[in-house]
């Protein structure tokens, strides 16, 4: 059997030049690790986690240093006053009768510190949304990791269909040159009319575009891989020794736990942050607790007597920015909009109807991969059902082939019934090869449908 496989193999590389070796194991771990897609949803799911770090940091008090220095007037008026946009000039002085254009240094040295301590638990629910949305990432990545095994390992499985078919009908076309060698003979000979030999230029002309055509299927199905590989292309040969065996999975019918499906896991995933982030938006509701306390040291170039002398100030840079007054303030405040509670509660409401929008969602794909996981079961019985039969059709074709050949070498039949017997054995080489690549694609289905793929990957 070794041997037979070394000949397949020496044949296909002679056939499509010096391809590459390439394992289905090989194939599957390059893949996960060099496509885009997958390798984006890893950075997503890594992303995630890092802001799962920041709200929980989020709940850390703000803590503020500030620090300005100045020149300018203070010239002072009574009137009402609102800092619209942050606009407003906060000079500090006494209303004068009149302006001056006396200026001055000055600074101001500031600490805040403003902590929102309780808030009904709001802090701690974002915490729990980002840590559901982690999740939610990291499913997304496990399912598409999933995913991308499976395309990879039918894309492999395709090649291999292909390259075996290249393999029988090069078979086809070195038996149609055979016929054509012998008739031409004949022909010469006068043994045989004209039109046999046309009839059999014919048929190797045919079995040369079959060949062309597999060859054309061949080069396709190699870009898929190389694109799902993520690759530069490259013409890669397949492993041929696993359709020399029946995978042993294919002999069990047990089927995984539907809560163990990456996929099923990943649409889980989408309704568990939806609940969560319900919750959050009912934690909007309730006021908000915070404390805070402010430190501060101003400095002025204006002396405490510039009320009585309005020429009782320096100019000094230096004596203008020396702190000379401190304050501070300590305090606990409550903030609790009302009308906040009317917007939450439709964003509650909206909320809801996307869980439910989910739901229905992860619903649809259970019940998709249901029908795959029974549509699998049946497609391995007919399988193995057809790889028992293919070896018996293809002993029966070469008989009758050989029986055909023999008798027409005699001259006692003509070259119509042994076309008739080259296209026969060709359909049930032809047939073999793709029921063989058949058992395994059944089993990928099958690992496909429970999330089981180690019941695919573990017959390698």
């Amino acid at each position: 059997m070794q041997l037979k496989q070394a000949m397949l193999l020496v044949l296909l590389c002679s056939l499509h030049g010096f391809g590459q070796n390439l394992t289905l194991k090989e194939a599957i771990d390059t893949g996960v690790a060099n496509y885009g897609m997958v390798r984006a949803k890893e950075k997503y799911a890594q992303a995630a986690q890092q802001t799962v770090q920041q709200a929980r940091r989020d709940y850390l008090p703000n803590l503020t240093l500030s620090a300005q220095q100045d020149y300018g007037t203070v010239n002072g008026q009574n009137g009402p006053l609102y800092g619209f946009g942050g606009l407003g000039v906060a000079s500090s002085g006494l209303p004068l009768p009149e302006q001056n254009w006396n200026a001055a240094f000055g600074a101001l040295y500031l600490v805040n510190v403003n902590w929102e301590f309780f808030s009904f638990g709001r802090i701690k629910q974002r915490i729990e949304v980002a840590k559901a949305d982690a999740t939610r990432q990291q499913k997304d990545y496990d399912q598409e990791v999933f995913q991308h095994k499976v395309r990879i390992a039918g894309a492999y499985l395709n090649l291999l269909a292909s390259q075996r078919l290249v393999i029988s009908q090069q078979k086809n076309l070195d038996r149609a040159q055979v016929v054509l060698n012998n008739a031409a003979v004949r022909v010469k000979n006068g043994l045989l009319p004209g039109v046999d030999s046309t009839l059999a230029s014919a048929e190797v002309s045919r079995a040369k575009i079959s060949l062309n055509q597999i060859k054309e299927q061949v080069k396709l199905q190699n870009y898929e891989l190389v694109r799902l590989m993520g690759v530069d292309p490259t013409d890669f040969v397949a492993d041929t020794t696993l359709v020399a065996r029946i995978p042993k999975g294919v002999l069990t019918s047990e089927s995984a736990n539907d809560s163990l499906n990456p996929i099923r896991k990943f649409y889980q995933s989408r309704i568990d942050l939806s609940n969560e982030q319900v919750k959050l938006f009912r934690k909007e509701y309730w006021p908000t607790f915070s404390l805070f306390g402010v430190f501060q040291t101003r400095a002025s170039g204006f002396n405490a007597d510039y009320a009585q002398d309005q020429t009782s100030f320096t100019k000094s840079y230096w004596d203008g920015i020396e702190p000379t007054r401190q304050n501070y303030l300590l305090g606990v405040g409550v903030t609790w909009n009302l009308t906040t509670i009317m917007r939450s509660s439709k964003k509650v409401s909206a909320q809801k109807l996307i869980t439910e929008g989910f739901q229905e969602e992860y619903k649809a794909i259970d019940t998709q991969l249901k029908a795959q996981e029974d549509a699998a079961n049946a497609r391995i019985n007919y399988a193995m059902n057809n790889y028992r039969e293919a070896p018996r059709q293809v002993q029966a074709a070469q008989q009758a082939y050989l029986q055909r050949t023999t008798l027409y070498n005699n001259g006692l039949t003509n070259l119509v019934d042994v076309t008739q017997a080259l296209y026969v054995l060709n359909r049930a080489e032809t047939d073999r090869d793709v029921i063989y690549t058949n058992v395994w694609q059944a089993l990928l289905m099958k690992a496909a449908a429970t999330g089981d793929f180690n019941l695919f990957i573990n017959e390698f």
